[in-house]
């Protein structure tokens, strides 16, 4: 007789195992846990084969549904770029081990010693579109400290991910670590989505990573508590006082190096003392490299050709060769410009100026703010934090690039000597 199906598993079973998993993490030694992310790394480049067999099938896909050159660039994985991603889990293995970490250990007068503990958050749930990538970082960085994750990809990478998925569970099997964490929910269904949000008694955050729509919805949705990743509307703003090559190299290196990444820029503030001697060297600048430019009426002035910005291009995460350009009056008119517009990622300032720099910093609210140095800074790696989950635009717990500690919370620890908060009668 033919053996029965097996029953696909409920998104809630996939988290109930998951955080079975946590609780088996959660005790994990340090040199076990580097053991697991090496033996993933090595898994992953032994799988190379099939994990771009698998992501060519999603890019034919993607390019048959007419996705952007942006996200086809985010989905695309190459020799590489999976190096990369094995480089980044051996990157987190070398990393000093958050969880039991004790700090602010202090005697009270009552004689009891105060400490906190540093510990696993439990199980993440991660929500992401076409980045195939996060599939590995995220696996690393949540194994490293503690948790389990349950991962819900994009249906543009479905099949990328399940092959990345493969290689990490033959590595948590090698090592006798419970596949289930490192759980990718096997369905496009969207309403695995809506399921995901649900599941409080399994699942302790939601780390949404993606376009505006899918922020607001997990938001707007989630009975768990979310650390948005929010998009990246990043400025540059040449103050009156900026070296105007310093200024080059930022706004090309910002703009042009990587244009689909959350951290490049989408606009440009010019203080209108520079302006005239700035943006046409600019101009010459991005014109070599296909950025369109739209500008306000004194850029579009000082710029023929360049066609109107709107409101809506102030607020765009182009994600693409566009940039918006305005020029401004002053230090204030450029920060009260990124208030409006800005997305609380990445602000940066070009100044020779000391105490402009200073105000910039302390005014402007992003999770990372730059004097003098390149968007493109706003990245784990770049900041010592090696392989990051993503870029917190959200003030609790965590701001900016997420790296390990990122993933931990405290709970107090408590030593005494038999100590009462009230004298005992014996």
């Amino acid at each position: 007789m033919p053996e029965p199906a097996t029953a696909t598993p409920t998104v809630e079973s996939l988290a109930a195992d998951c955080a079975a998993a946590a609780r088996e993490l959660s005790t994990l030694s340090t040199d076990t846990k580097n053991r697991v992310l090496r033996r993933m790394a090595d898994e992953l480049e032994g799988s190379t084969d099939a994990i771009l067999d698998a992501n060519e099938t999603d890019m034919q896909a993607g390019r048959d549904e007419g996705l952007s050159d942006a996200l086809l660039d985010r989905l695309l994985l190459t020799p590489e770029r999976i190096e990369k991603m094995a480089d980044a889990l051996r990157d987190v293995a070398s990393f000093s081990d958050p969880v039991g970490e004790m700090s602010g250990t202090r005697k009270r007068p009552s004689g009891i010693e105060v400490a906190k503990m540093r510990i696993p958050l439990g199980v993440i749930g991660m929500i992401y579109e076409a980045r195939p990538n996060v599939t590995a970082d995220a696996a690393g960085l949540c194994f490293k400290a503690g948790n389990a994750v349950l991962l819900r990809g994009g249906s543009n990478a479905f099949h990328s991910n399940q092959a990345i998925a493969a290689a990490l569970h033959r590595a948590l099997e090698a090592e006798g670590v419970p596949p289930a964490a490192v759980t990718l929910v096997p369905t496009t269904d969207r309403a695995a989505v809506q399921e995901m949000l649900t599941l409080n008694e399994h699942l302790d955050l939601i780390i949404p990573r993606g376009g505006e729509g899918l922020i607001r919805f997990v938001d707007e949705t989630s009975q768990i508590p979310v650390i948005k990743h929010y998009k990246g509307v990043c400025h540059l703003y040449v103050d009156r006082d900026a070296d105007l090559d310093i200024a080059d190299d930022l706004l090309v290196d910002g703009k042009v190096s990587r244009p689909s990444v959350c951290n490049a820029l989408e606009t440009l503030l010019v203080h209108e003392a520079v302006a005239e001697e700035f943006l046409p060297r600019a101009q010459r600048l991005l014109d070599e490299a296909g950025v369109e430019l739209r500008g306000d009426e004194r850029t579009q002035q000082l710029l023929p050709g360049v066609g109107p910005a709107t409101e809506k291009d102030y607020a765009a995460e182009y994600l693409d060769l566009t940039l918006a350009v305005r020029v401004v009056g002053s230090d204030d008119a450029a920060m009260d410009h990124i208030t409006e517009y800005g997305s609380n990622h990445t602000e940066v300032i070009v100044t020779d100026t000391l105490p402009t720099a200073r105000r910039f910093v302390r005014s402007v609210d992003a999770s990372v703010v730059l004097v003098n140095a390149s968007s493109r800074f706003s990245d784990g790696g770049e900041l010592g934090l090696g392989a990051e989950i993503g870029i917190s635009t959200t003030k609790l717990h965590a701001y900016g690039p997420m790296g390990l500690e990122a993933l931990t919370t405290e709970k107090f620890v408590v030593y005494g000597d038999g100590e009462t908060r009230h004298p005992v009668d014996r």
